[in-house]
């Protein structure tokens, strides 16, 4: 059975940081493209950033710059380092690979002004 367990959500000040993991049973990142997605209220899920099988990494405009996503094969997790925070990235944040229905329970990411 497939279990994504996201964590790392929380409450921050508008430039705070926050790193966001992405733990994963049954099923192997590094042999997929994992994605980064997030939904905010009133608006649909976006796709944030995603990582390749490679490695290598892109991210959506409102992410350059500031969101960093990385794996690490051996605990087979996925993160999403987040500087300059801004009360729009406020959202619940949930990793997935991409084309797959898996889904984990999403973490909260709230950015004060």
């Amino acid at each position: 059975q497939v279990q994504l367990v996201e964590s790392g959500g929380g409450l921050v000040q508008a430039g705070g940081s926050l790193r966001l993991s992405c733990a994963a049973s049954g099923i192997t990142f590094s042999f997929n493209v994992i994605g980064w997605y997030r939904r905010a209220p009133g608006k649909q899920r976006e796709l944030v950033a995603f990582i390749r099988r490679d490695g290598s990494t892109d991210y959506a405009d409102s992410a350059k710059g500031r969101f960093t996503i990385s794996r690490d094969n051996a605990k087979n997790t996925v993160y999403l380092q987040m500087n300059s925070l801004k009360p729009e990235d406020t959202a619940v944040y949930y990793c997935n690979p991409i084309g797959s229905n898996i889904w984990g329970q999403g973490t909260q990411v709230t950015v004060s002004s």
